[in-house]
Order: C-alpha cells, then sequence, then structure tokens
C-alpha cells in the first residue's frame, strides 16, 4: 500500500548501547500486528538484529529498518546501534530520518550515549522525543531519570506519558496528562482505569504545564490562556505539535518494551506530534554546475528524486536504501547518478523489514525503501530526474582514528582479503584500507577496536578467509647530520670486457626538500658525462634504503666531483655500483639518524578532563600547542605528537574521558627521534627483518 507524504513518518532510534532501542522496535512492531511474537536479543531473533555478529555479540551493529502501518501512517523506525565504534551507521539513520526517538534507560539515567545522540540532533535541528525505557526492571528510577532531564534541559521538557505504580513500585500502567486518563494493559490490550486519588494533583500539574507550553507556540493561544478559556483537544495537539517542530518542547514518554506497556501511547504520539517529511529538515542542494546551492524542498509533485542513505552488500544481496524526496520512484525508471553523470536504471523495488525484502511497485515521495543490485550506486549518492540533476549533501562520517595492520593467517590469501574488505566497504563507507608498500602491510583503519573485531569476524563467516590484525608500522625515515666524502670503485675482470667504474662523492644533508638532490662538479672529464645519470641512478636506488634500519633516505645532497674511467670496460651498471659503494661509505660516517613522523591532534573534551588529558599527551611526548574553547562549553585542545605514541590513542581517550573525547590527527612533518625512540625504530625494523 502507497501512503501520501502526510502519512509518513520517518523515525530513527537513538540512544545508549543496552538503552532498549532494539527491543522497543520489537515491541511496537508486535503491538500494531507486523511480527506475531516478539523475539529478544539475547535468544537472537528480533527483527532488527537479523546479521550473525549481531545475534553472536548480542548488540546492534548496523542501522535496520522496520516499517510500521498504524492509524492510517506509515512509520518507518530506524533502529540504530548504540556501541561509538558503529556510529557511522547512525549518521545514515540521521540523514534518512525526519525525527528521533532517544531513548534513556531509567535505570542508567542520562548516559554518554544519550548526550552524544541529543548533539547530533541538535547539529539537525531535529525534532525528537525521550522515551524512558527499562521502568519496571529493578533499579530502575523514572523519577530520578526525569529529574536530571529537566535539570539539564530546563522546562523543555514535557511529561506527556508517565508511570502509574503499585506501592512496590512495579509499573502497573500509565497515566496520560494530555486527556487526564489513566490505563492499563490487560492482555495486551489498552483498557483504561480510574486515576489513582494520590496521582490526580501529579496529573494536573502536568496537564497545566502542557497548556503553558502550547499557549507559547502563538500569540492567539497565548490570549486564550490568560483571558481563562480551555484549550480544545485539536488545539492542544496542534500546539504540541508546533512545539516539538520548532524545538521549544521535547516531550517525555516512557515505557517497558518487555512488557509493552506505553508502547501504543508511544505510537499515538509518533502519528499526531511528530513531523511528515514535508515538515523535517530541508536539505542543501548543489546543482549541475557544480557550484550552484539551494534549498531543495520535499515535493510529492516533483521531478523523481532520491538520496541512497545505505548500502546493504551481504549475502542476501546487495540492496540500495533510498529516502524518496521528491515525485515517485518506481522499478525501471532511468535516473542519473549526480556524483557520476551516469544514467542507472532502477531495479526492483523492496520495502526492508530487518533483512526480510518485500517487493513494492512503487515508493512515494518521502517514503524509505531499497533498490536491488544497483553496482555502481554508492552511499551518499542522489538519483534525480534528468530534467533536474542536483547533489545532495553527503552524509558526514568521521575519519577513522584506529588503524591496525591485516593479513591473512593463511599465506597467498591476500587477494580474498581484499576483495572481502571491498564487499564489506560497500557497506560500511567508515574504514579505509591502504597498502602501504614502505611498510608492506596492508592496513585498516576504522572508528575502534570493534568494528575492526567485526570485519575480520564477517571476512570469516561471509568470505570463507581467515585474517589477523597486528599492530601497523610507524614508516620512519633516515636522514644524515654531517658532511662527508667517500670513494667507491668497482672493478671486475673476468676475461673479455670487463667492468670499470670510478667516482668521488660528496654527501651532506639539505633542508630544503625531503627528496634527494644530485649535483656534478666533474672538471677535465674524469668521468664522462654519458655516466652522470647512472651515477644519479645508483644514488637514488641506494637512498631508498638507510644504512641505520633499512627506512628512506632524505634530505640528502650527493654531489659527484671527481672520478676516473677506462675507454673500454667503464659502462653505467659499473658507474651505478660505484655510486651505490660510495653511498655505503659515505652515509655511514655522515652522523645517520631516524626521523619519525609527527603528526596535529585535535582533541575535544569536556573542560573537566582537561587535567588528565594534557598529562596522557605528556607521556606520549606530545607538545601542546593550544586551547580553544568551544560555543558548547568544551574544549579543543591542540598538539604535536610522534605518530609511533598514538597507536592506542582512540581506544585511551575513551578510556581517559567516558567515551566523551574525540579527535582528529594528521601527519605534518618528520623530526629527528630521541635516542630511545631512534633505537626502539632500530631494533623493530631488525625484527622485521628477521621474520
Amino acid at each position: 500500500m502507497s501512503y501520501s507524504v502526510q502519512n509518513i513518518r520517518n523515525v530513527c532510534l537513538l540512544g545508549h548501547s543496552g538503552s532498549g532501542k532494539t527491543a522497543l522496535a520489537e515491541s511496537l512492531l508486535f503491538m500494531t500486528g507486523a511480527i506475531s511474537r516478539m523475539g529478544k536479543s539475547a535468544d537472537g531473533n528480533t527483527v532488527c538484529d537479523y546479521d550473525a555478529e549481531e545475534i553472536r555479540r548480542q548488540i546492534s551493529i548496523s542501522t535496520a529498518v522496520a516499517p510500521i502501518e498504524y492509524k492510517g501512517c506509515k512509520i518507518n523506525l530506524l533502529d540504530t546501534p548504540g556501541a561509538f565504534d558503529f556510529s557511522g551507521e547512525v549518521m545514515e539513520a540521521l540523514r534518512a530520518s525526519d525525527a528521533a526517538i532517544i531513548v534513556c534507560s531509567a535505570k542508567d539515567g542520562i548516559s554518554v550515549g544519550f548526550e552524544k545522540v541529543w548533539k547530533y540532533c541538535e547539529e539537525r535541528n531535529m525534532p525528537r522525543f525521550i522515551y524512558v525505557s527499562k521502568t519496571d526492571e529493578d533499579n530502575s528510577d523514572y523519577n530520578a531519570t526525569f529529574n536530571a532531564l529537566r535539570e539539564r534541559y530546563g522546562n523543555k521538557i514535557a511529561p506527556i506519558v508517565v508511570p502509574m505504580w503499585d506501592a512496590g513500585k512495579v509499573t502497573t500502567g500509565l497515566i496520560d496528562p494530555l486527556n487526564k486518563r489513566a490505563y492499563e494493559l490487560q492482555n495486551y490490550k489498552r483498557v483504561e482505569v480510574a486515576i489513582p486519588p494520590e496521582k490526580e494533583s501529579v496529573v494536573a500539574e502536568f496537564n497545566e504545564a502542557l497548556k503553558e507550553a502550547v499557549a507559547e507556540t502563538s500569540e492567539e493561544m497565548m490570549d486564550k490562556y490568560f483571558g481563562g478559556e480551555d484549550f480544545t483537544y485539536p488545539e492542544m495537539i496542534n500546539g504540541l505539535r508546533q512545539g516539538v517542530r520548532d524545538l521549544s518542547m521535547f516531550p517525555v514518554l516512557f515505557g517497558s518494551a518487555v512488557n509493552c506497556i506505553g508502547s501504543l501511547m508511544l505510537m499515538d504520539y509518533i502519528v499526531d506530534l511528530l513531523p511528515n517529511p514535508m515538515e523535517g529538515n530541508f536539505h542543501k542542494a548543489t546543482l549541475a554546475d557544480g557550484e550552484t546551492t539551494e534549498e531543495f524542498v520535499v515535493s510529492p509533485g516533483g521531478v523523481p528524486t532520491a538520496f541512497v542513505f545505505k548500502t546493504i552488500s551481504d549475502q542476501y544481496g546487495k540492496y540500495s536504501m533510498i529516502k524518496v524526496l521528491s515525485g515517485v520512484i518506481t522499478s525501471d525508471l532511468a535516473l542519473v547518478n549526480a556524483r557520476t553523470g551516469d544514467t542507472e536504471k532502477l531495479g526492483r523495488l523492496y520495502k526492508m523489514t530487518g533483512k526480510k525484502a518485500e517487493e513494492v511497485k512503487e515508493l512515494t515521495c518521502g517514503d524509505i525503501g531499497a533498490i536491488g543490485k544497483m553496482d555502481k550506486v554508492k552511499t551518499g549518492d542522489t538519483l534525480c530526474d534528468p530534467r533536474k540533476v542536483v547533489a545532495l549533501k553527503g552524509i558526514p562520517f568521521a575519519a577513522p582514528c584506529y588503524s591496525k595492520a591485516i593479513a591473512p593467517k593463511t599465506r597467498g590469501q591476500d587477494d580474498k582479503v581484499a576483495a572481502g574488505l571491498a564487499r564489506m566497504n560497500e557497506e560500511d563507507p567508515t574504514f579505509t584500507v591502504v597498502n602501504n608498500a614502505e611498510t608492506r602491510q596492508v592496513v585498516l583503519s576504522g572508528a575502534g577496536d570493534m568494528q575492526l573485531d567485526v570485519l575480520v569476524s564477517r571476512l570469516k563467516s561471509r568470505f570463507g578467509v581467515e585474517a589477523e590484525l597486528s599492530a601497523y608500522r610507524v614508516p620512519y625515515r633516515e636522514t644524515i647530520k654531517k658532511k662527508v666524502e667517500a670513494h667507491g670503485r668497482h672493478k671486475k675482470q673476468t676475461g673479455g670486457s670487463g667492468q670499470f667504474g670510478d667516482v668521488k662523492i660528496r654527501f651532506e644533508p639539505q633542508y630544503e626538500t625531503e627528496d634527494v638532490v644530485f649535483c656534478e662538479e666533474v672538471f677535465g672529464g674524469s668521468v664522462p658525462k654519458n655516466f652522470f645519470p647512472a651515477v644519479e641512478k645508483g644514488i637514488r636506488d641506494a637512498a631508498t634504503k638507510g644504512v641505520l634500519a633499512g627506512y628512506p633516505l632524505v634530505g640528502l645532497k650527493a654531489t659527484l666531483f671527481d672520478g676516473s674511467y677506462h675507454p673500454v670496460d667503464s659502462n653505467e651498471m659499473a658507474f651505478r655500483t660505484a655510486a651505490q659503494l660510495a653511498y655505503k661509505e659515505g652515509i655511514a660516517n655522515a652522523n645517520p639518524t631516524i626521523l619519525e613522523p609527527i603528526g596535529a591532534l585535535k582533541v575535544t573534551i569536556p573542560d573537566s578532563y582537561l587535567g588528565d588529558v594534557m598529562g596522557d599527551l605528556n607521556k606520549r611526548r606530545g607538545r601542546v600547542m593550544g586551547m580553544n574553547p568551544t560555543a558548547d562549553g568544551e574544549q579543543v585542545l591542540e598538539a604535536e605528537v610522534p605518530m609511533a605514541e598514538m597507536t592506542s590513542y582512540a581506544i585511551d581517550l575513551r578510556s581517559l574521558t567516558q567515551s566523551r573525547g574525540s579527535f582528529t590527527f594528521e601527519f605534518v612533518r618528520y623530526e629527528e627521534a630521541p635516542p630511545a625512540a631512534r633505537d626502539k625504530a632500530i631494533e623493530d625494523a631488525k625484527a622485521m627483518e628477521e621474520a
């Protein structure tokens, strides 16, 4: 069944890992009849956590879509992971959603994950509900959680569904302050009951607070409120809806997903208060000229346009998940990919419910679905009508900050590992793979150790190749600190024509460039000009390996100033070899040293962690360059740190800041390593050579 844009809600479930997002999605699916029995993450049978790794680890790893039909509306729920290593999946879900439900456990209160996703919503001006979960579990405290929310976010926190419990604090039902009614769930049916006498004053207080919030949405409502008139129910709903849209109100609901308490009330308010796709955030679009930008307005009557917010590439096939932003999308439609300029004929269209794909004839404006087998289409692409080619802004994934070397356990399977990672990179663009020829390693970079561990597990389960992770090698350099002169002589006589090359070369450090600079000052033809290129090639070839640890030699000036030749036996090979002999002798005597790569680090942290982070940077031989406060009360600490000290920083910073810190790190230059670091680099290089 197709739905008009006014009757579609695209809502993502956000929150800390373990807060109950997947259980809530399961409860909503069950209470609306989309599934016949509720699954559990512990049993590995939920709709949204269907991947083998999700079942094994009992956590969400990727965003899953679960469409629900309720009261004439289609609600596309996007269940996101809470683990920070998979925040790229959250970015994809945010891009496809028009509103969010932030799940906050009554046992844990405001967690780090809650703070992070709240910040994501703030950056996008995204309307949101707060859903307090697990209210019927031991050690849960709804009141403490609600008070903490009020303390942090003020009167914008509006309770529109509150729990009702017995003397033993066991949740028995819920109260709807807007309608001044109470309900219990009996055999999964919502039954109205009398409001307990001790709760009547609370209901009156919350009802009055909601009226105040509605009054603030317009002057007309304000006049009516102060005139002592009561608002009608439609006026209350419209006022609350306006408050949610303009972010002057964040409704708080509660529930127990396991027992389905509060699930139907949540569905009611999703339909009544959250925006449809036309009322959601507008999108920035770049036109075909590549320069002009404009607001892209969601329009059911416009030419077909869709944004690819996610790619699923697994054993079930390849699906490009899209949100239709304009017009109607049908299979076999020919649309232009704004990134490549190519015309793509669309494959079959599907409605996705977890891993289950159900074919549909069309996807209407505002809806979310999938296109099958679009091999050239990537996450972040815009598919549009040839009459209006626009490129919508891509998804802002964080740069990878944690790296490991990856290699197959069995020799000769490097191609299998590379092919498997390339396939998975289609699905997850947040990790990178770099084949570093210098260190002879394939380096896998992502958000953290859990993400890389999942990738290795999937290589085995999906592609049948076992791989292992190890520390990546730091690409050091070597250079010299002293000017020397060296003599290289190559003479070989084996009967017939022999080989003869004789050179004298001056080696000295030069600081203008890291490259090897070759000059000549030969007088009197002691070395013929036609052999100069051979001498230069011999030096450049030799400089690919330094004399200390075999790292490339940089910052070298080599001047050929004398030598001799034989009119018959001299050739290019002989002079190349003579130059390499001079190199070995000269560089060894020129006070060689190790250069280490230095990177620019920017760490964003709450002010309270500043001392701990600075102390940790001192242990890493970091130099603090400055601090800048941000608009939201955090500090950006800038420092220069040797790359060798940063291999585990992503994990260590999480530990230091309780996952509240983030950082970027970019290479800036090489500089001389201190004696201890130099000795370690040489020792590691020797061990690598032996291995």
